[in-house]
Formats: structure tokens, C-alpha cells, sequence
């Protein structure tokens, strides 16, 4: 007798290749029925017999196309009507559940197309198929079809139709399906007469230009990574003086001529993500030294689009390709805007008509330890979801911090953790911000209940938060929220240690936090231990002038007397460093503060490495990336993870002439040790073996290996961010995390 089954398939099962693949495995068993797209996912109703029916139940997961991730299989049986052939059907609409695919890298089928003179697409800079292209960045809504992505406006020709049309081609419902005749085309803002587009640009950069190209996200700024003059050119025209600029290669060979690579690297390198790959820079690499001043590492992708093949290829070396904007501004992704603000900075500009929907920066990611941890999750990456270890008993929005900004929507057990947005502090990056809310609003079909919001009252995303009318509030404090996103990640509810450090977060007390030792649960915590306070003279500006935390630190240890130390003098006058340490002694416009990243930044003044910053972070990075793993000894931290002996230590070697690369090391291994110290005596405490290292100082790959690896020493079990960066990117997810968990 014959079974007929209705079967709801959900996960990443739209725009992957899902109905071909479940036509095809139908044909194969003889089962009749249908597939289509719903906004839920897949709904299938297969008839045959019982065998058969089975056989395709137990394939449709570990047989599915590369890119889909099933979540879920339901199936029912229903009454069987005689179905004779499988068809694929139109698209069903209604509420949006289904699960966008993110952008994904060029495929091998695709690159070979590209490449070939006899076939049609060679040369075509946006040939794609089902197996990869542009999916997040194009669509404007849900079920995934082509009248809901930016290619609506470009009618196939009859050959891509043919291909679109038929369920055994690769290129079946491949909705930026196109070609030359009927596709979108680049263009160059320069005339290059005999020449296409792209070879031109290629020809422009070969000859030292800078080149605004636009991508699939947004747009990037490119210069040739060997040419020092046009590199200088383009950090001072971008107004960016020091931030490490990001390159592309050609391919995994190329890349090896640039920086060192393990196996984890190169996996990531050509991962269909194609995210930037931090890894430690070769001393023969032909990089401009001005590409990544003071960094040890290079940030290394490769082609992720035709196009960026096609301009590698031509240019024939590696490209600084860094984001299309002016420094703190998001990346430009409209072709008008790109005009106005790149068309000052670049020579030419590399457009093309197919609209990007949504912009979108390049993932980072970096492997320490054999980690796998991520800087940035966006482009190759969002908007995958990520599961809740517990169920939102009503739809969540967090909003994030500050820097480093995402936001989070969150229903049942998913969580969609949007694009890096930037650092909230100006109205470019609040209307990215309030875009990108709304638009997964839409995209899942969310109507937020509670929202979720840091505790701080200056952040932007804390007034967008209370902006939102019908909803209710749920404060979360920021390093609860890092301990809570490391721990809803890896599945865990219960009680954990947590070593939250970063540059600042407003503590429950009412004073900057940043050095916190934690014990907790999504639910709640309990501070337990942290960094000693120090004054942050000046407030703010503190952060900006690393002088200013060398100073407070040295009055907070007794030695502020003693006048501007000699690494510090030819950049700070002595009655710049008199003031400042009056307000350190005296506590005026100078709160206190426990923040870890303020620590770092006084050994780097102490050492005279940077006394001012251009990016967040830089004193930290320029230190870890002096420090000298061959150097001997550590420094030792007080007895609650007090800091004064260590900051005199410091002074002391440096007085004594020590190099700067040992006093990091030492440095390094001290906080480490402490750090090891202190969440071994909070879990024993607590009778806890789960430890969490999180927040944006455990970015730094010599405190995280060594803290971690004193930790497993120990038998206790660590939990490091991996999906989600260990920085403010991950805050809006532990935000939501915490809302579902209080209910």
C-alpha cells in the first residue's frame, strides 16, 4: 500500500540547493509528490511506498547540499491520493521563519566557468550558481525567491531561464542567476578604451593608483600591498594613521608568501566564509610596512567574488583592500554615497548596477591555541542563527554596547546575532544601526517584546533601546553580558567562573569596570574579585592618551612624585604630567576604574610605545606585539589581583634599560598567572570547573593561550568565545541570553 507523508524541513534550507536536491532523491526512491518554500523552510509531500518513504526521511539531512544546515525533520502522515512524478512548486508565503543563507565564496564549478574562454560567463564578474554568491547582502524578504532580492529588476535570457527552470542543473532557483547578456555589468568611473572594467581598474593599480571597488557587501578602498607610496597615500587621504589595513591574495599560495600559516589558518583562508585571517607576518613578505605599523600580524582573505578573482588575477600581486569609508564612518554600500565620500579618496571607482540590500563588513577571525576565535562575525557569516540553550518566553531585541556594535533578535531558541555595525558614537553609524534592526525585524518576522540594553544611560544603543514604545525593558550589566554570551553559546545554564577583561563597562556600583573576576549564570552574578582601582584622569581622554593611565598608576602605587618618566619625556611636558597627576590624587574629573585594558595601556606608555592612540586598542596590540617570547621571568601581581608592585616593577626594568620586548613578555606572563590564580581560587570557592575567559583584552593571543593553559593545568574545563567575538560584538547576544533567562 502506498504511504504519503507531509515532511517540514527548517534550518538553512533556502537558496542552497535544498528543493533540486529533495527532487532528485524523490525521482531516485519513485515517490511522487511536491517541494516548496514556505517562509518556515521546505515543505515536502512524498508518496510511495513505505521503503521509499523511509529512505528519503533518513537522507534528507546527512545527504543535503553542501551549504544547507538542517535543523529540524517533522514528519506526518497524511491520506495518500495516487501521486504519480515529483514536482517542485512555487513558493508559499506567509509569517517569515526560514533561515537566510549568508554570502558564500566563489565555487569551484563557478571559478572554472570564470576562467574558461569557451565557456559564455568567462570573464563574468558575478557568474553564480545554488552552491555559492551573494544571499544575505541581496535579499529584501522571505520565502528567498527573485522578486525578494535586488536581482528583481534584471529579467533572465533564455539561456539562464533554461538553467533556472530545470531541477538538475546547478543553477536551478539560483536567484542572482545571470550572465552577460542579462545580468549586471561593471563599469569603471575612468574611460579604459579597448579594455572591460575590471582589467582596467587591475591596469590602474598596477600603476599605483587607489581604487574604490565595490564588493558584495559595500564598497572597499584597494591599492597595491607592496607599494609604499600609494599605501601612505591612501592612510592619509582615509584618515586612518595607524589601524592595520586588511589584504587579499590571489589564493593559498600567495598567502603563504605573506604570513605563516597552519592548517587551521588555511582551512578558515578557503572556508566558503573567505573571512580575514589574522596570522603572523613573514619578515620576507612584500608588504608595505605602512599596510600594518607595530603589528606582528598581517589580516590576510582571499577572492570571495568573481570579481575580486578576476581584479587578483589581472593585478597580479597582493591588494590592500581595506573598508570603503573614511575613518569611524561605516562603509559605503550605495553607489551615490560611495561617489561622495570615496570619490576624494580613490582615482577611480569600481561600480557595478546589481544593489547591495545590506551592507556588510569582512569577518576576522584568528586562531590562538588551536582556537578558532573571531574578531568580527559579518560577511560569509550573518545571518546565521545560533542556538539559545534555553526557550525566550517572548521575542527578544538586544541592542548591544557601544563599540564594536551589533544587535540580536531572539524567539523560541534562535538567536539571529546581526552585521558588525561600527562604534555607536555618531549618526552615520545610529542609522546603520536602527536599518539593521529593522530589517531582520522584517527578514524574521520579530516583534520584540522585551529589550534588552547595557546599563550605561550615554550609550546610543541604551537611548535607542528606551526609545522603543510597548516594550519591556531589561537592563543588562556589561560584563554579565560577556560571561553570559560565552556560556549560552556553548550550551551552558549552569554556574560558571568567569575573567571578564576589557577597556571599560559600567559596573553595578556605579564605577568603570573592565578587570572582573565573576561567578554566574544567565540568570545572574556576583563579583567576586578584580583588578585593583586606579583613577582614569581626565575621563575619557584617558583612553586616548596612554600617558595618562602610566601616570595615574604610578600615583596609585606611591611613586607619583616622581616626575615624567624618561621613556615619556620628548612626548609629555612635565606640567602636562603635574596636572594630570593632581587629578589622580585628588580624584577630580578622574574616576576610578578596574579595567584591565587601561592596564595595558600604562605598561605600553611605560615602555614608550604609544602615549596617544588613533584606534581602540592600539597600546594593547603594540604591546602583545613587541613582547618576546623568548624573554625570561614574569612580573607578580598583588595580593587580590593588585597591580601596584606590578606597574613599579615595570618602571624599575625600564630604568635599568631592559628591552621593551621583555618587559612585555613578563608583563604578559604576570597577568596571566594572576589571572590563572584567581579563577582557580573563585571556583573552588564555589565548587565550580568551568571557567569563561572573555571581553575584549582576551583578543590578545599570549594572555589567552597562557591563562587558558594554566587553567586546563589546573583540571578546570575553559570556555572561550568562538562563534562570537570575545569583544562588544558579542554583548547584544548575552544581552538576549540574559532576558530569556529571567523571563
Amino acid at each position: 500500500m502506498a504511504r504519503r507523508v507531509h515532511v517540514r524541513v527548517e534550518g538553512v534550507v533556502q537558496g542552497v540547493g535544498f528543493r533540486p536536491f529533495v527532487h532528485r532523491l524523490a525521482e531516485e526512491l519513485g515517490l511522487g509528490g511536491t517541494v516548496r518554500n514556505d517562509a518556515r523552510g521546505v515543505e515536502i509531500e512524498a508518496e510511495g511506498t513505505d521503503a521509499a518513504v523511509r529512505a528519503l526521511l533518513a537522507r534528507l539531512a546527512p545527504d543535503a547540499p553542501p551549504l544547507a544546515r538542517v535543523e529540524s525533520v517533522a514528519a506526518v502522515d497524511v491520506p495518500a491520493v495516487g501521486a504519480a512524478g515529483f514536482t517542485i512548486e512555487a513558493s508559499r508565503g506567509g509569517a517569515a521563519a526560514a533561515l537566510v543563507s549568508a554570502d558564500v565564496a566563489t565555487c569551484a564549478d563557478c571559478l572554472r566557468e570564470l576562467l574558461d574562454p569557451a565557456d559564455r560567463r568567462f570573464r563574468y564578474p558575478f557568474v553564480n550558481c545554488t552552491n555559492c554568491g551573494p544571499r544575505f547582502t541581496i535579499v529584501r524578504g522571505v520565502p528567498y525567491d527573485r522578486p525578494l532580492t535586488t536581482m528583481a529588476g534584471f529579467a533572465m535570457c533564455d539561456a539562464c531561464r533554461a538553467e533556472y527552470d530545470d531541477p538538475r542543473d546547478r543553477r536551478f532557483h539560483a536567484q542572482p542567476n545571470a550572465c552577460p547578456d542579462c545580468g549586471p555589468r561593471a563599469t569603471l568611473s575612468v574611460d579604459a578604451p579597448g579594455r572591460d572594467a575590471v582589467e582596467a581598474a587591475a591596469g590602474l593599480l598596477r600603476a599605483g593608483a587607489i581604487v574604490a571597488v565595490k564588493g558584495v557587501g559595500g564598497y572597499h578602498l584597494a591599492c597595491r600591498a607592496a607599494d609604499a607610496e600609494a599605501v601612505g597615500r591612501l592612510r592619509a587621504r582615509k584618515h586612518r594613521e595607524d589601524k592595520p589595513f586588511a589584504l587579499m591574495a590571489a589564493g593559498v599560495t600567495a598567502a603563504r608568501a605573506l604570513v605563516a600559516l597552519g592548517p587551521a589558518e588555511e582551512a578558515e583562508l578557503v572556508s566558503p566564509a573567505r573571512p580575514i585571517v589574522l596570522a603572523p607576518r613573514l619578515a620576507q613578505a612584500r608588504v608595505a610596512p605602512a599596510a600594518a605599523p607595530g603589528a606582528r600580524e598581517l589580516g590576510v582573505m582571499l577572492p570571495y567574488s568573481p570579481l575580486h578573482h578576476l581584479l587578483l588575477a589581472d593585478t597580479g600581486e597582493p591588494l590592500v583592500l581595506t573598508s570603503g569609508n573614511v575613518s569611524d564612518e561605516p562603509i559605503a554600500y550605495r553607489d551615490d554615497d560611495a561617489a561622495a565620500r570615496l570619490g576624494p579618496i580613490a582615482d577611480a571607482i569600481l561600480h557595478h548596477d546589481r544593489p547591495i540590500h545590506t551592507r556588510t563588513d569582512d569577518s576576522v577571525v584568528r586562531i590562538v591555541g588551536g582556537r578558532r576565535t573571531i574578531l568580527r562575525r559579518s560577511r560569509g557569516a550573518v545571518p546565521g542563527a545560533l542556538a539559545l540553550p534555553l526557550d525566550c518566553p517572548a521575542p527578544v531585541l538586544a541592542c548591544g554596547a557601544e563599540l564594536k556594535s551589533t544587535f540580536c533578535l531572539a524567539k523560541g531558541r534562535r538567536a539571529w546575532v546581526g552585521h558588525h555595525i561600527g562604534d555607536l558614537r555618531n549618526a552615520e553609524t545610529l542609522g546603520a544601526f536602527r536599518e539593521g534592526v529593522a530589517h531582520f525585524e522584517r527578514l524574521f518576522d520579530i516583534v520584540p517584546a522585551v529589550v534588552a540594553h547595557d546599563l550605561h544611560p550615554d550609550y546610543l544603543s541604551t537611548a535607542y533601546a528606551l526609545e522603543r514604545e510597548g516594550v519591556a525593558l531589561a537592563g543588562v550589566q556589561h560584563h554579565h553580558a560577556h560571561l553570559a554570551a560565552c556560556l549560552a553559546e556553548h550550551g551552558v545554564t549552569e554556574r560558571a567562573v568567569g575573567a571578564i577583561y576589557d577597556g571599560t563597562g559600567l559596573g553595578t556600583d556605579g564605577t568603570a569596570w573592565g578587570g572582573e573576576i565573576l561567578v554566574g549564570d544567565l540568570r545572574g552574578f556576583e563579583r567576586v574579585a578584580h583588578l585593583s582601582p586606579v583613577r582614569l584622569p581626565g575621563g575619557d581622554r584617558a583612553a586616548q592618551q596612554p600617558w595618562r593611565m602610566a601616570c595615574a598608576w604610578l600615583v596609585a602605587a606611591g611613586a607619583g612624585g616622581d616626575g615624567v618618566p624618561e621613556a615619556l619625556r620628548a612626548a609629555v611636558p612635565e606640567d602636562r604630567w603635574d596636572a594630570v597627576a593632581r587629578l589622580a590624587e585628588r580624584g577630580f574629573a578622574a574616576p576610578v576604574t578596574t579595567s584591565a585594558g587601561r592596564l595595558f595601556d600604562a605598561v605600553a606608555a611605560l615602555c614608550g610605545l604609544r602615549t596617544e592612540v588613533t584606534y581602540e586598542g592600539q597600546a594593547a596590540i603594540e604591546l602583545e606585539a613587541v613582547a618576546d617570547p623568548d624573554a625570561g621571568g614574569a612580573y607578580e601581581l598583588g595580593a587580590g589581583l593588585d597591580a601596584r608592585p606590578l606597574v613599579l616593577a615595570v618602571r624599575d626594568d625600564v630604568r635599568a634599560r631592559v628591552p621593551a620586548g621583555t618587559i612585555a613578555m613578563r608583563f604578559h606572563r604576570a597577568l596571566a598567572a594572576a589571572t590563572a590564580g584567581a579563577c582557580a581560587a573563585a571556583a573552588a570557592a564555589a565548587g565550580l570547573d568551568v571557567v569563561v575567559l572573555s571581553g575584549g583584552v582576551f583578543q590578545n593571543r599570549l594572555l589567552l593561550a597562557d591563562t587558558a593553559g594554566r587553567l586546563e593545568a589546573l583540571g578546570l574545563r575553559v570556555l572561550v568565545p568562538a562563534a562570537l567575538p570575545a569583544n562588544d560584538g558579542g554583548i547584544a547576544y548575552g544581552q538576549a541570553a540574559v532576558a530569556a533567562a529571567r523571563g
